[in-house]
This record gives structure tokens, C-alpha cells and sequence, in this order.
């Protein structure tokens, strides 16, 4: 017999079971106001066990409106009403870093967050979930797992001086794209690993997510029984485990890369782009707003100044780390050089703060998503590089690297790049019953719903939602969308943010399935918790032609296109049950 996996031990089944566990962290942040009122709908007064819940205002902090202050004001009340002593206020930091104070090897967690799965960075199994999720968590305790196939990836030799994780994260990357891992688990392996501080393994873990994978982990070695609180205990791969896939990369051959617009699979040598004009840099995120990655910014700008055309945002991703910066000279360094440093919050990342990009202007960033959009402006630009490539570009107006020495070289992993398609005015993709998005391929969350208007538009009013339903990508959506009409779409439908808005509008208008290539993880589970039946059929959205007849017959698990008959697996009966009673909600309010 085959030895098991990371996650076939934390679960304690093969691959592709569907089982059922008590997470030991449930985490949330802005979005617990939206949860709460899900909560109620369910039924639900009495948390299952509070002491499980982790809350933190992060993503809006401090908030930036009136409702927003309201909404802070409501979790406040909240987390006291119901006795959650897990509770960060503004300023604590971003959720993912505060993690950092909780996880510990072996654990469950999840969040109602898609980069939850940074807590992979100390040996903890840790996945973003939506906010209708966590709220049957508040009331149950408990939720379904795909226990997921598993990628190993190992890592030979050591980074080169000028090349980091970030690099090596992008690098992964463009290597598998951005549905490479799609609900994998990775594991990372080799003495490689023993060269990666917490801090970087955290960098990777965080952008397992933009690799479509379920988590990422890093074995409990002795590097990580330095943190405090991962002395002990831990779970690992047996060495005779079996994965679906297994990658060998040599540290020692990377060099800088950036992901340039407008996916993060986009991966280019910096050296391709050096050169190219920069209005904004920022420094910061869930991504690489740790301490390390602040020395390392710190000792390129100490002594200079920023470009003068050029804002620069530093963010440090805890109030802790603000502090160490201060009390060692790098926020005054920050400041000589002409940056502006700002709260720990996530702000800028989303859109959702202080720092939204100009029309028609580059942006260089630290953070994991460049999606059109996704900084509050689609008119901006947006390229993902290290902290220490921020920093110089933002020095020289234009990216730039002097502090790699290798050969520069082109990225080795070409491959045909995403597309980002917009529905011109005047096009129409409603035939019949059916929207035709089969050209697309990553439509993602904040294209169907953007992420600005997150926290003010509550997932829990899908009346308010309608409106904004695709604006942006499609906007003649929102204004004819029906029930009983279907979506047919490319690749790794539903990608990016855990945003549930999408799945919930799609739901709300009576959408009775889209049919697509592959979906992301995330945007699949919240459309179970919707009611919202997503149907895996390549072969059918290959073969459907603009005005086709689509008839869906969900029970008998066949889609037939223009007579033609396609036919998918029947889903796990428990699912089946929450389709029925049209969502999660419905189902554990009649349920209990």
C-alpha cells in the first residue's frame, strides 16, 4: 500500500473522498458583517464554538465611508455579543499575517479570504472558503473537504543573491499558469526548503491561490520550530506517497521576473520589460508586507530619493512590524526617500483604500493579483515583482534591476498567454436561453462583480448586487440576465478573489447552470452554497455554437447542445440536497 499525502493524513482519506471535519480556525475579516447577517437567515443565534472564530478588520482599514464605519462599528458589537476573543481591530494588520500569532502544525483552517492559504506556511492545511461557508462553520462547526490529488514540488540548491521568493513564486506560476494547480494541494520538498525563511514560505504559500490550487504546505522542519508556537507536533508526506504530479526546480537557475499585465501568469524576465515608465510603487500586502521585506526595500532607498514622478506606498503587514520598522530607522528611511507609509490594511490591493492608480499609468507592486481592475482603476496597469525590484523602479521612474548580476535571459516557460476579453458595446452574447462566454477563459470575480464595491454591497442583498453584475466585462448583463438562462464559458471560470457576490447575483436571477471548461475552487463551493449548479463539460462548450439550443437536465446528469448529448458525473447526494433547497442557507435553516 502507497503511503499518503499531507492532506490524506490531515484528513485521514484517499484523494477525491469527500469528508466532513471541524476546522480549528475560522477566520474573516471586513466581510463578518455580511457573514453575521447570513448567519441569522440560517437560523442561527448561538455560535457552535467561538473560540474557533478569528476575526479581523483589515481590508478597509481604517474604513474609508460612512457605511463602512458602520459596518466596523456592527463586528465591534458583534464579536462582544458573542463572546469572540479572537478580535483584531484596525491597525492589528492584515489577516494572513496575523495568522502568524494561531496556526500551528497540523491544524485545519480556513477563512473567508482565497490567500487563507498563507497559513501553509506553518504546516497547517489552510483554504479560503466563501462568507455563506462560514457562516454554517458559526453554526455547525463543521464543512465538507475534497480531499484534493497532491503536486510535489522540489526545490534544489539556494536562491541567487538579487533573486527571491517572489521570484520563485511567479516563476511556478508562469510555469503551470494560473489553472496549473487547479484543487491541488501542494507540497513543497527538498533542502531547498531548509534555504527559505517562515517569511518567504509565507510569499509562496499566498500565491498558491493564483495557481488555482486548494493550499499549499511546508514540512515542520527545524526552520519553522523557531517560530514560537511550532516547536512541536506537525504532519508530513510518507516518502513513499503518491502525487499526480511531481516538479524538480534548481533555486540556483532563477532570476528576477514580473507578471505583467493583466494575469499573473503573464510571467516575463524583468530584464524583457526594464525600461518600461512607472507611476506607482507599492510595497506591502498579504504578499510581502512582512519585516524582511521591508530591510530588504530599506537598504536600496536609504540615502536616495524617489523619482519624482513617481507615489510610493509602503505598507507593513502588522502593527508589529510597523513598530519593528520604526525602532530600526526603516519608516524613516521610507519617508527621507519621499514614500508615503500607511496603516496595515489591505487597501490599495483591492481598491478598496488609499492609493487607487491615474488613468493609463504602470503600476509596479508587491502584491499577488493584477487583474484589470483590480487596484480600483481598469484604466491602470499593473506589475507584480519583488519587494526589492519595487524599490529600485520606484528610485528610477521605469523597471529596473541592478541588483541581480547573472545573465539576463527570457523567461524559459512560453506558453499562449490569457486573454482578457471585454464585451464591446453593441456585441450581444445572449442567444436563446443561453450567454456565450465561451471565448473567455479566467473570467474572474472582479470582472463579474468589482472588488471596490465589496464591502459596500453586502453579499447577503442580492437585490443590491444585480446591478453591478458584470459591469465592466459585459454591461449589457445585468440589465437582462433571467431565470432559467445558462452560461457557457472558457477556462477557470470564477478565478481570483473569494468574492461570493457573483455566484450569489447568478443564483438570485434564477441562472439555472453555467457549463464550463474548469472552475476555480472557490467559485465552485460558492456555488454550491447558492444553489447554483456549475457543470464541468469541455467537450460541450467546445461544441456550442452562437444560437444553439441548450437543454440542462441536472438530475440525469446530461447537458444536450443542438440535439447533440453530453453527459457529467452525478454530484454527492448532500450536494445534490443543498441544490435542492436552492442554497446552504435554506438547507441548514430546515436542516439545522
Amino acid at each position: 500500500m502507497a503511503g499518503k499525502t499531507f492532506v490524506e493524513k490531515i484528513f485521514n482519506a484517499p484523494r477525491g473522498s469527500i469528508v466532513f471535519a471541524k476546522p480549528g480556525i475560522i477566520l474573516s475579516h471586513d466581510n463578518t458583517a455580511s457573514i453575521a447577517k447570513t448567519f441569522s437567515k440560517m437560523g442561527g443565534t448561538k455560535l457552535h464554538d467561538p473560540d474557533r472564530i478569528l476575526v479581523i478588520l483589515d481590508h478597509n482599514a481604517p474604513p474609508t465611508n460612512a457605511k463602512l464605519a458602520n459596518d466596523y462599528q456592527f463586528i465591534r458589537d458583534l464579536v462582544k455579543e458573542k463572546g469572540i476573543k479572537k478580535f483584531h481591530d484596525v491597525g492589528s494588520g492584515i489577516c494572513h499575517q496575523v495568522m502568524a500569532e494561531y496556526a500551528r502544525p497540523g491544524m485545519i483552517i480556513v477563512g473567508s479570504d482565497s490567500h487563507t492559504c498563507t497559513a501553509g506556511a506553518f504546516n497547517a492545511f489552510a483554504a479560503g472558503i466563501d462568507r455563506t461557508e462560514t457562516a454554517g462553520l458559526w453554526k455547525q462547526g463543521e464543512t465538507w473537504f475534497r480531499v484534493p490529488d497532491t503536486m510535489k514540488i522540489v526545490l534544489h540548491g539556494s536562491l541567487p543573491e538579487g533573486v527571491y521568493a517572489k521570484d520563485l513564486s511567479l516563476w511556478i506560476i508562469g510555469m503551470l499558469g494560473s489553472s496549473g494547480a487547479d484543487y491541488m494541494s501542494i507540497e513543497y520538498h527538498g533542502e531547498g526548503v531548509k534555504s527559505l525563511s517562515v517569511s518567504e514560505r509565507m510569499t509562496i504559500a499566498n500565491l498558491a491561490s493564483e495557481m488555482g490550487a486548494k493550499n499549499a504546505v511546508f514540512p515542520p522542519d527545524e526552520i519553522l520550530k523557531k517560530h514560537p508556537g511550532c516547536e512541536n507536533g506537525g504532519v508530513w508526506a510518507d516518502p513513499d506517497a503518491e502525487y499526480i504530479r511531481e516538479l524538480e526546480i534548481d533555486l540556483s537557475a532563477l532570476f528576477p521576473v514580473v507578471a505583467a499585465p493583466h494575469h499573473v501568469d503573464n510571467v516575463k524576465a524583468l530584464s524583457d520589460v526594464e525600461g518600461t515608465v512607472i507611476r506607482q510603487a507599492l510595497i506591502g500586502t498579504c504578499t510581502n508586507g512582512r519585516y524582511e521585506d521591508l530591510e530588504v526595500a530599506a537598504s536600496i532607498m536609504k540615502g536616495k530619493k524617489i523619482h519624482p514622478d513617481v507615489q510610493m506606498l509602503i505598507i507593513p503587514a502588522s502593527r508589529a512590524i510597523y513598530m519593528q520598522a520604526m525602532e530600526n530607522g526603516l519608516v524613516k528611511t521610507f519617508l527621507d526617500a519621499g514614500a508615503h507609509v500607511l496603516t496595515s490594511s489591505c487597501g490599495p490591493c483591492l481598491g478598496t483604500g488609499q492609493g487607487i492608480p491615474a488613468d493609463g499609468i504602470n503600476v509596479i507592486s508587491t502584491a499577488n493579483r493584477n487583474f484589470k481592475g483590480r487596484m480600483g482603476n481598469k484604466e491602470a496597469s499593473i506589475y507584480l515583482a519583488s519587494p526589492a525590484a519595487v524599490a529600485h523602479s520606484a528610485l528610477q521612474g521605469e523597471i529596473r534591476y541592478p541588483g541581480y548580476r547573472g545573465k539576463k535571459q527570457s523567461f524559459p516557460y512560453q506558453r499562449e498567454q490569457s486573454k482578457t476579453v471585454e464585451v464591446s458595446a453593441g456585441e450581444d452574447r445572449l442567444a436563446g436561453n443561453v450567454w456565450n462566454y465561451a471565448d473567455v477563459d479566467n473570467l474572474n470575480t472582479d470582472q463579474m462583480f468589482a472588488g471596490n464595491l465589496t464591502y459596500n454591497v453586502l453579499s447577503s442583498e442580492p437585490e443590491k448586487i444585480m446591478p453591478h453584475l458584470f459591469k465592466g466585462f459585459d454591461d449589457s448583463f445585468a440589465g437582462r440576465v433571467a431565470e432559467g438562462q445558462a452560461l457557457i464559458a472558457g477556462e477557470n471560470f470564477g478565478c481570483g478573489s473569494s468574492r461570493e457576490h457573483p455566484a450569489v447575483g447568478l443564483a438570485f436571477a434564477g441562472v439555472q447552470a453555467v457549463i464550463c471548461k474548469s472552475v476555480n475552487r472557490i467559485f465552485y463551493r460558492s456555488s454550491v452554497n447558492q444553489g447554483l449548479p456549475i457543470i464541468l463539460l469541455p467537450e460541450a462548450v467546445d461544441a456550442y455554437r452562437q444560437g444553439d439550443v441548450v437543454d440542462i437536465r441536472l438530475k440525469e446528469g446530461i447537458v444536450n447542445i443542438a440535439g447533440k448529448e453530453f453527459r457529467f458525473s452525478p454530484l454527492p447526494e448532500k450536494l445534490v440536497k443543498i441544490f435542492m433547497a436552492k442554497g446552504l442557507v435554506n438547507y441548514i435553516r430546515e436542516n439545522g
